[in-house]
């Protein structure tokens, strides 16, 4: 939403506002459709589990199906995201394409509750998304493969920076 960042600017900034928001008693939420689904999930784990950083992902088939039946699809993650978001909690949103109108929808839902957004985004350089959050981390390829292994990659190094930023914080306690 201004200025360009490098990719360690940008890396380093994205793990440092997750890690504040976490450390203040809020969440991170991973939201993404097809492959970007599994790297939300995929990511949410790791992130509380090797992180110690309370994540959740909106990808339970339960919740996917009511939500889409009961609201529509282009609501599916809008709706948890109303539901469970609060002020000061993350959203990271991953779409290659970045016009996933489900996607959006949840975008915008939680920059109205006061929620920090980055996201993951591919495709076209003009995608909706890519201009949505606090950092954007576009990859500039049409390929899906090429641009969800990217998401996950960089998703990967910050939770790696973050690993490492409080393993050398408790080495420093000792």
């Amino acid at each position: 939403r201004g200025k360009m960042l490098s990719l360690e600017e940008a890396l380093s900034e994205t793990t440092e506002r997750m890690r504040l928001s976490c450390g203040k008693g809020n969440k991170l939420i991973f939201i993404g459709n097809g492959g970007s689904a599994a790297i939300a999930s995929h990511q949410a784990v790791d992130y509380w589990k090797n992180g110690n950083l309370e994540a959740v992902a909106f990808n339970d088939a339960s919740l996917l199906t009511c939500i889409s039946n009961d609201y529509g699809y282009e609501k599916v993650f809008a709706e948890p995201v109303r539901r469970f978001a609060k002020p000061g909690d993350t959203l990271l949103a991953i779409s290659s394409s970045g016009k996933s109108p489900n996607i959006l929808q949840a975008v915008e839902t939680a920059l109205g509750l006061g929620c920090e957004v980055f996201t993951f985004s591919g495709f076209d350089p003009l995608n909706p998304l890519r201009s949505r959050g606090r950092i954007n981390f576009f990859v500039p390829s049409y390929s899906y493969g090429i641009v969800e292994i990217t998401h996950l990659s960089l998703l990967h190094a910050m939770l790696e920076s973050h690993m490492a930023a409080r393993q050398e914080s408790k080495e420093k306690v000792k």
